[in-house]
């Protein structure tokens, strides 16, 4: 194999690339359509499959999924024989949080010191322009080997489910021998690594409500139930002495006995402050990728400013359990569900919502994708070797997959570093990450044509 020409075929679809991903980026593509509006999603949408068209993808769909978003699908026939292997990326993005607190605005990809800025730009519209750039350099250099699938979510940061009910309802969809999933990351930028775990997680609201309507604090005060003091005793009590999470019932999961995250390392990608303790206990790797984790998403009650004198009678919580792998997501749902129930206090009404879930995943690293995945990594990382890594955050549709394909091969890369930001203000790409994995996907893909033939 070829592997400089490859090489400097990437090299040169990257300037393509970078424009694509501006392209992309400006699209304000959250898949929450009370704040955003439903048309740039489906712009988004559109944007995409145009591209795979102009890929030379036949059978490319917008789906209409049941959760009221777009995913978009395209397959490629590979030669006689060839495996089938399904790439994934989603182009909805989380929220831009405060847009005024970012350096530069959040859906204009800005370049700056060397990296490039905006929401989406690694997770994970990073993604679908690295998948394009892998294909377009195979053809460029000899042609594709495999049958390619193309998979675009317009709803995996909601986790609201819709591409996974449609995969199920339509389980010839998305077959494949080997799947990559786009969305994880480089355990550091520059050390190539795929993603062995994913933690899963259920989201839930809770509202508690003690009063048939506010009160004046000065009147009613010390003695009328405030619901948002009982909301915040009932979040309070996720929480043990050294801020690990307790949930009546559920497992405290186990220690990771793969790479360890340095803590020196975890504080400084965390941005923690000078002299603020990190919470639970023992190593980092095991409380961020092996161990539950539960997060108050948002409140709802007065923002201080505009606040009145007043006694709340209602209050309520968006709260976000990461469920370790090889539990369940449903039941850890339940059970999170029980315990705010169970910790409520002053007799104060709870109502508890289920507002979407996913299951963790765990990759089975010798099965022969991997064995092609690390000789890929080799190609795009002169050098290093590959390393396998959890990550705490969540991939609802690989538990999907994995169910419904149950001999397929699934690989987790992607350009989510800890420098990216992802979720957060400031959220950006390396330009060096982005060539480096596309072209170790290409290369995969020839590694992979290889040894299935």
């Amino acid at each position: 194999m070829n592997h400089e020409q490859l090489a400097h075929t990437v090299a040169e679809l990257q300037p393509r690339a970078l424009t694509e991903l501006a392209e992309l980026v400006r699209f304000r593509s959250v898949a929450d359509f009370q704040q955003f509006p439903r048309s740039e999603s489906e712009g988004a949408a559109a944007w995409v499959a145009a591209a795979l068209r102009a890929e030379g993808f036949g059978e490319v769909a917008v789906l209409d999924t049941p959760d009221g978003t777009q995913s978009v699908f395209g397959h490629l026939p590979g030669p006689e024989g060839a495996p089938t292997v399904l790439l994934y990326a989603h182009y909805d993005v989380q929220p831009p949080l405060d847009e005024a607190a970012w350096t530069s605005p959040p859906f204009e990809l800005t370049e700056r010191d060397g990296r490039w800025y905006g929401r989406g730009a690694a997770d994970c519209k990073g993604g679908v322009v690295m998948h394009l750039a892998a294909l377009r350099a195979l053809k460029a250099t000899g042609g594709i080997p495999v049958g390619v699938k193309v998979i675009v979510e317009g709803s995996e940061e909601m986790g609201t489910g819709g591409l996974e009910r449609y995969a199920e309802d339509h389980p010839e969809l998305l077959a494949a021998d080997a799947i990559v999933i786009g969305d994880s990351g480089n355990f550091r930028a520059g050390l190539p690594t795929v993603t062995a775990t994913l933690r899963g997680m259920a989201m839930l609201s809770v509202r508690v409500d003690t009063l048939a309507g506010n009160l004046h604090s000065g009147q009613f005060g010390g003695a009328a139930p405030d619901a948002l003091a009982a909301l915040i005793r009932t979040l309070d009590s996720l929480r043990a002495e050294d801020g690990s999470t307790t949930v009546d019932g559920l497992a405290a999961g186990a220690e990771w006995d793969g790479i360890a995250y340095d803590e020196d390392a975890f504080r400084a990608d965390a941005k923690v402050l000078d002299g603020v303790e990190l919470t639970g206990s023992g190593g980092i790797s095991g409380r961020v990728w092996s161990r539950p984790s539960v997060t108050v998403l948002g409140i709802d009650c007065p923002p201080v400013v505009g606040a009145t004198p007043s006694v709340q009678a209602s209050a309520r919580a968006l709260v976000s359990l990461r469920v370790p792998p090889g539990g369940d997501a449903a039941e850890a749902g339940k059970l999170l569900a029980a315990h705010l129930e169970a910790h409520t206090p002053w007799g104060a009404r709870t109502t508890v919502e289920h507002m979407g879930q996913g299951q963790p995943f765990s990759a089975d690293l010798s099965s022969p994708a991997y064995g092609a995945m690390a000789r890929a990594m080799a190609v795009g990382y002169p050098g290093e070797e590959m390393q396998a890594a959890g990550m705490g955050g969540s991939i609802p549709l690989c538990g999907t997959l994995g169910a419904l394909y149950p001999d397929a091969e699934i690989l987790l890369i992607g350009l989510s570093e800890p420098q990216a930001q992802i979720h957060a203000v400031d959220e950006s790409v390396s330009p060096q990450e982005l060539e480096r994995l596309t072209l170790t996907e290409a290369a995969f893909l020839r590694e992979y044509a290889t040894s299935r033939a």
